[in-house]
């Protein structure tokens, strides 16, 4: 490479690796080690430096110490406008979603557990984990409580490939009409960082959702984490119009 064309050196290493990540590689790939990009851009160790520091500015790379630098997730873009389920959520990003299913079992409800599905004292609940993909990429780690009787059903289809959505509403006879969300920065603890495949106090988002069905029944009580880099919540909000005191 040569600074005579007016660009400086690192955007020039950036551009070339900007353009090798939309060519050749995908997320979860691992990017050169510095050593190899000097020999192959034949630049300082401070320009490849500077230029991988920028991509990982730009949310396209993520370093982890002592392991390298790797293709990051793309970033995906969720407007909060309706209620949707993880697959549809990746599918209107061109995005392949599928599931790891980590834990499958009926266990007492916890008390928050019990409150958030208005269950009596002593109910018991189906609690599923799972890790869910885009792309092959880890980028949420959930954990559902289902009501009994729905969870026992749940319990006997194919997580791995079928959505709990698409199952309550089109196989088991719940539509669902509504939910309650409730955001939250956390950093990630032990089992979400490596469920996640990240380190230990990464960013993510925690987000606890109650979805319901007619009648106002609660019936899917859920706590999502999705790494924080991979992910950007949008919405729009009306203002109410000001009242005629509000400006006496």
């Amino acid at each position: 490479m040569t600074a005579s064309t007016g660009v400086p050196l690192y955007l020039q290493v950036e551009h070339a690796l900007v353009a090798r990540l939309a060519d050749d590689l995908k997320p979860g790939d691992r990017l050169p080690t510095e050593d190899e990009l000097i020999q192959q851009f034949g630049v300082s160790r401070i320009t490849v430096r500077r230029a991988v520091q920028n991509l990982a500015a730009r949310a396209l790379v993520v370093t982890k110490p002592g392991r390298g630098t790797f293709v990051a997730a793309p970033r995906i873009r969720q407007p909060l406008t309706e209620l949707t389920g993880f697959v549809e959520d990746m599918e209107a990003h061109g995005l392949a979603a599928t599931a790891r299913v980590l834990t499958i079992q009926e266990v007492p409800a916890p008390p928050n557990v019990r409150a958030a599905l208005d269950l009596p004292l002593g109910s018991a609940v189906t609690f599923i984990e799972r890790v869910r993909l885009a792309g092959g990429h880890p980028v949420s780690f959930d954990r559902t409580y289902l009501i009994p009787e729905l969870g026992r059903l749940i319990a006997k289809d194919d997580l791995e490939t079928e959505p709990i959505f698409t199952l309550l509403e089109q196989r088991h006879a719940t539509p669902l009409v509504e939910a309650s969300y409730a955001l939250q920065a956390v950093v990630a603890d032990a089992d979400v960082a490596e469920a996640l495949e990240m380190d230990v106090g990464g960013a993510v988002f925690r987000i606890e959702r109650i979805s319901y069905t007619v009648g106002n029944r609660p019936v899917d009580y859920e706590v999502l984490h999705y790494r924080g880099e991979a992910i950007t919540f949008t919405t729009r909000l009306p203002r109410s119009p000001a009242s005629p005191e509000a400006g006496q």
